[in-house]
């Protein structure tokens, strides 16, 4: 997971420059590279619209963007 946040800070081009893009400090981008902390949703939402959907709130994160089961399980 923190592959995606290292991509994301690598996309805008530092920490800092991250933690300006999407409104947030800098101690928090570090904390998601570093896997302490996940992303908020409105974050996520914030950062893949920033992003022009490169990284979506899905791969930010997962536990509230998580795709529905393809096998079709949900409808049966």
């Amino acid at each position: 997971m923190t592959t995606v946040f290292k991509n994301l800070v690598s996309h805008f081009g530092g920490q800092l420059q991250t933690a300006k893009a999407l409104n947030v400090n800098q101690g928090a981008v570090s904390n998601w590279v570093c896997g302490k902390h996940g992303m908020s949703p409105a974050v996520a939402l914030r950062a893949e619209k920033l992003t022009n959907g490169r990284f979506t709130a899905a791969q930010l994160c997962p536990s509230v963007f998580s795709e529905p089961p393809i096998n079709g399980a949900a409808s049966q």
